[in-house]
C-alpha cells in the first residue's frame, strides 16, 4: 500500500466521526477516500443492504469492501476534474464503466492541495445547494486532519538514525537539533525509545512505517553487533508512569522480528525467520536532548533480555537490575580471566550452580532444591568452582566478582 494511504488507529476515528457527520447532514450514504481512492471511512448510513451487489454498482461495491478502487476507475473519475475542483462535483450514471448510480464528489482540499474525496450517491431530490455548503465545511476539517497526519507521519527514519549513531559531542547535537526542527512543538513532548534486537533484516531499509504503529513518532533500524539490525521506535506517552504504548508496540514487534517478516524476509539476516528477539524499553524523557541517553537505555534492556529470558522478551529498563550496570561496561569487561576455565563447555554445569548460588544470596536449601540435587553434591561443586577461579565463596568481594562476571558473560 502507498505510504500516504496507511491511516493509523490515532486518526482512523477522527475520520469516521466526520463522514458520519456528513451522512447525517445529508441523510445519504458517505464515503471518504484518499487522493490515491483508497477507503479511509464510509458513513453510518451505509446499511447492510448498502453493502449489496444489487444495490450498488459494481465501483462503489468493490471500494467498500476491498478499500481500493483499480486505477482506470481513478482515471476516469478524474476526468471530471475532481483533483482541480473547489466544490462539488456531479457525475452521471455511465454503466459502461460500471458506474450505475450518478456520484457527487465532495473534494477534500487543505491550501489549496487535493488530499482526498468525499462521495455521495446522488439520488433525485438530492442534496440541497445549502446542505452540501455545510457538507463542504466539514471537508475542510477533515483536509486539516489529513495535512497534519501527513506531517505527523512524515518519514523521519534519516534524522532519527542520525541522532542514535553518532558519536557523542558535536555531531550528536547537530543530528538532535535537526530532527527537533523536523518534528516541531511534537518533539517537546514526553517519549520513550524502543528497541527491538535482532531485527530479521541486513536491510537498513527495510522496516515498517512509523505511521502503521499508534503514538510512533519515528522509526529506524540501527547496527546491531557486527552484521546484524536493531530496530529503533521514539514513541509518544501521554504519562511519565505509563509506558503501554511503547510496550504494546514492543510486543508487535518482537512477535514480527521472530516469525521474520513475511516471504522472503526468513533468513534475510541475522535473527530472521524464527530466531529468539527482545525489546527494551527506556524510561520516559521529555523533549529531545536525552534521546541518545534513552537509546543506550533501550539496547541495554534488549541485551538484557536476550541474555536472561526471564527478563524477556520485553524489558523495561528499570526493572534489568544488574543489568543496568553490566551493559554499560565495555564489551570486553565482560570476559574476566577470573571464570575463563569456569565457562568452559566441560563446566557448564558448575557455571549454572554457582550462577543460581549467588542470585539466591548464597543460601544453601534453596540452591539444591532449585537445581534437583542433594545439599553435599551442591557443596562438592562449590568446591571445584572455588578450585577452578581461586576464589573463595564466603568472602564477599569475591562473591560479587564472580557474579557479574558470569551475568557479564552472558551479554
Amino acid at each position: 500500500m502507498r505510504e500516504n494511504a496507511r491511516v493509523s488507529g490515532e486518526y482512523r476515528g477522527d475520520y469516521q466521526e466526520l463522514v458520519d457527520e456528513i451522512s447525517a447532514l445529508l441523510g445519504v450514504p458517505a464515503t471518504l477516500e484518499n487522493r490515491d481512492f483508497e477507503l479511509i471511512a464510509f458513513g453510518a448510513y451505509d446499511s447492510e443492504g448498502d453493502l449489496d451487489p444489487s444495490a450498488l454498482d459494481p465501483v462503489r461495491t468493490r471500494s467498500i469492501l476491498t478499500r481500493r478502487s483499480t486505477t482506470a476507475v481513478r482515471t476516469w473519475f478524474e476526468g471530471f476534474g475532481i483533483t482541480r475542483a473547489t466544490g462539488p462535483v456531479r457525475i452521471p450514471p455511465t454503466p459502461e464503466a460500471g458506474v450505475y448510480r450518478g456520484r457527487i464528489c465532495l473534494p477534500v482540499r487543505h491550501r489549496s492541495v487535493v488530499l482526498g474525496y468525499v462521495w455521495l450517491l446522488d439520488d433525485d431530490p438530492g442534496p440541497t445547494d445549502a446542505q452540501l455548503a455545510a457538507a463542504m465545511q466539514v471537508t475542510s476539517r477533515i483536509g486539516a486532519l489529513l495535512a497534519d497526519e501527513a506531517q505527523a507521519g512524515a518519514d523521519l527514519t534519516r534524522e532519527l538514525r542520525a541522532v542514535l549513531t553518532a558519536e557523542r559531542g558535536w555531531q550528536r547535537d547537530m543530528a538532535v537539533a535537526e530532527l527537533r526542527t523536523a518534528l516541531g512543538p511534537r518533539g517537546e513532548g514526553l517519549h520513550a525509545v524502543l528497541c527491538v534486537a535482532p531485527w530479521p533484516s541486513a536491510d537498513p531499509d527495510d522496516a515498517p512505517s512509523a505511521r502503521t504503529v499508534p503514538g510512533a513518532t519515528a522509526l529506524c533500524t540501527v547496527p546491531w553487533g557486527a552484521t546484524g539490525q536493531s530496530l529503533a521506535l521514539l514513541v509518544r506517552l501521554r504519562s511519565a508512569d505509563v509506558l503501554t504504548p511503547a510496550l504494546t508496540a514492543a510486543t508487535r514487534f518482537v512477535r514480527e522480528a521472530e516469525g521474520g517478516r513475511g516471504e522472503g524476509a526468513a533468513g534475510a539476516g541475522p535473527g530472521g525467520g524464527g530466531g529468539r528477539a527482545a525489546a527494551g524499553v527506556s524510561g520516559a524523557r521529555v523533549g529531545l536532548g536525552e534521546l541518545g541517553a534513552a537509546w543506550q537505555e533501550a539496547a541495554s534492556a534488549a541485551r538484557a533480555a536476550l541474555a536472561e529470558p526471564r527478563l524477556g522478551p520485553v524489558a523495561e529498563w528499570g526493572a534489568i537490575g544488574p543489568y543496568r550496570l553490566l551493559t554499560a561496561l565495555p564489551p570486553e569487561s565482560a570476559h574476566d580471566p577470573v571464570v575463563k576455565a569456569l565457562l568452559a563447555p566441560a563446566h557448564r554445569e558448575l557455571a549454572r550452580t554457582a550462577e543460581v548460588f549467588l542470585d539466591l544470596a548464597g543460601q544453601a536449601g534453596r540452591t539444591a532444591a532449585e537445581l534437583g540435587i542433594h545439599r553435599q553434591t551442591l557443596y562438592y561443586r562449590l568446591s571445584r568452582v572455588e578450585q577452578l577461579t581461586g576464589l573463595d565463596l564466603d568472602d564477599g568481594e569475591d562473591r560479587l566478582l564472580l557474579h557479574m562476571a558470569l551475568k557479564g558473560a552472558r551479554l
